[in-house]
């Protein structure tokens, strides 16, 4: 057995102890047969290593970019009512994305192991908090997104071939009412099969059937498509520069117009919840209430680390990655939101018949990336942009489906999943049960047609996942400060707890006044722990042997 990386050789002392039996650092006892850690360190052997600097980077980038950037800054703009707002909201979000995705890094190099934050969470803060984590993932933060993909992807398909739309049943079962619960509406969704979402649900089950083929399969796939949307998002902000500067947009945006209504005593006008009154905030609370779009926008990154057992050289390359990764996107983001400011004002009429009448806020069907490249190019523009995204969908699949199989995975090795989803291919050493597992959740999400509600409930308890993770950097420093760290996280102990900060500001602000975004989301978190108990009682938590 190799010795462990995140305890000392010596005899653990009886503090040590204390904190392994109450849920500590370690999530079992230090036995004579090993640490918790190298109980664990067969995860590594019977994966395979095939994804070098290149195929995790593009992992981080594939992961993050969806259609997100393309369709979220109109609603943003509605909230923050001025460009330098707009662009402040995606500038908090790249710095809260890069910061976190830096402290995830020593976490990465120290822990290079499968379920990556689920990991993180078990070892610094307990089992529990590992759990509560891989059961919010699977369902509802991963399968929920993938689902949400794929039926982007048959949205914008439907660009090409009219047939494709949310409005031709195939099946359709029922129409759930709307229910109001307090400040959210629950329901008020179609079930059953479209084609726009059997697309999707051809989609899930393509990519996870190949993606049984082995990680360099998924990873190839993942690597064409990734440099596919980079390109394209490179591609709009460099036309847009070049060809797109309007003349009635710089004028609305920038002549004296860009820092309007961005004072730090400017008033913003928020609805609390669903139908709730119209309250005045400030600046920075309307920045953390845009979060919602900016943040979601930006998420996955933290995928790479479910793959961690199948990383060459992790404790370089899995830092490396994350950095590299997340700083490319998030300039990418700004940019491309520049370049919306340049060809389309920020200010429109919803009923209006053009796309700059419109404007950024009120795009139609708030396509800001398809208005954009609409105006640039005519209809042309909008065909280029309905591939870029189809690109962009597909890839973000991809990685999402690759990635979170692997925690599951790991959990399954725990005994705090079903064991058969433990088990690798015997030919391509992939969980390929847990693949399948995913496919049927997802596909069954987008037959529900409850996706949309999940997503819009999950960002406030991704958040508090990202906090307790880097919280559990400063638990892990503190109890183990003798450890290898190959790697230690820049800015650290200063630009973590900033991050702290920041997300707890914003977790508070969505509580507050956007309650039908943070309490369905809280409540299935809570709803995992009698699972956790339950699960754990009737499998004894054993781990599956090697």
């Amino acid at each position: 057995m190799p010795r462990s990386p995140t305890i000392n050789s010596q005899r653990p002392t009886t503090n040590d102890q204390r904190r392994a039996t109450s849920g500590g650092i370690l999530s079992t006892p230090i036995t004579a047969a090993g640490s918790d850690w190298e109980i664990h360190s067969h995860q590594d052997k019977e994966l395979v290593k095939g994804l070098g600097l290149t195929s995790a980077t593009m992992l981080v980038m594939g992961s993050m970019i969806g259609s997100g950037i393309f369709i979220v800054s109109a609603e943003i703009a509605r909230e923050v009512d001025s460009p330098a707002l707009l662009i402040g909201a995606w500038a908090v979000a790249g710095f809260m994305t890069i910061v976190a995705a830096l402290s995830y890094g020593e976490l990465a190099a120290m822990m290079p192991r499968a379920g990556g934050q689920y990991v993180y969470l078990r070892e610094a803060l307990g089992p529990l908090w590992g759990f509560l984590y891989g059961w919010t993932l699977f369902l509802v933060i991963q399968t929920g997104t993938i689902a949400a993909v794929g039926v982007a992807f048959g949205k914008f398909l439907g660009v090409f071939f009219p047939a494709i739309s949310s409005s031709h049943w195939i099946l359709h079962l029922w129409k759930v009412p709307p229910i109001h619960v307090g400040p959210m509406v629950l329901g008020n969704m179609d079930v059953g099969i479209n084609t726009q979402n059997l697309v999707a649900i051809l989609l899930v089950v393509f990519l996870s059937v190949v993606n049984i083929f082995g990680v360099k399969t998924g990873a190839l796939i993942q690597n064409v498509f990734t440099a596919a949307k980079v390109s394209a998002l490179l591609g709009l902000a460099l036309f847009g520069l070049a060809m797109g500067r309007n003349a009635h947009a710089l004028a609305a945006n920038f002549s004296g117009h860009f820092w309007r209504n961005a004072g730090l005593g400017a008033q913003h006008a928020v609805q609390v919840g669903v139908g709730g009154p119209i309250v005045m905030v400030g600046t920075l609370t309307i920045l953390a209430v845009a979060q919602v779009g900016s943040l979601f926008s930006a998420d996955a990154w933290n995928n790479v680390t479910f793959t961690a057992g199948e990383v060459k050289n992790p404790s370089r390359n899995l830092p490396l990655s994350l950095a590299l990764g997340t700083g490319v996107v998030i300039a990418l983001y700004i940019a491309c939101n520049f370049i919306y400011l340049t060809v389309l004002p920020l200010d429109g009429v919803g009923s209006a018949a053009t796309i700059l009448g419109r404007g950024i806020k009120y795009a139609a069907e708030e396509r800001v990336g398809t208005a954009v490249m609409t105006q640039m190019f005519g209809s042309l523009g909008g065909l280029l942009m309905a591939g870029a995204i189809l690109i962009s969908a597909f890839g973000c699949n991809n990685g999402l489906i690759l990635s979170g199989a692997r925690v599951y995975y790991a959990m399954a090795k725990d005994g705090l999943f079903f064991r058969s989803v433990a088990k690798l291919h015997p030919t391509y050493k992939t969980p390929a049960v847990s693949l399948m597992v995913q496919m049927v959740w997802a596909c069954l999400l987008c037959v529900s047609g409850s996706y949309g509600q999940l997503l819009d409930y999950i960002i406030f308890a991704v958040l508090v996942f990202y906090i307790l993770t880097i919280v559990g950097l400063f638990v892990l420093r503190r109890t183990h400060p003798n450890a290898e760290r190959p790697y230690r996280a820049v800015g650290y102990p200063v630009l973590p707890a900033i991050y702290i900060v920041m997300a707890l500001f914003i977790d508070v602000v969505l509580l507050r006044y956007k309650p039908q975004f943070t309490w369905p989301g809280l409540i299935v978190v809570l709803l995992g722990i009698p699972v956790y108990y339950a699960w754990s009682k009737s499998a004894g938590a054993k781990r599956v042997p090697a």
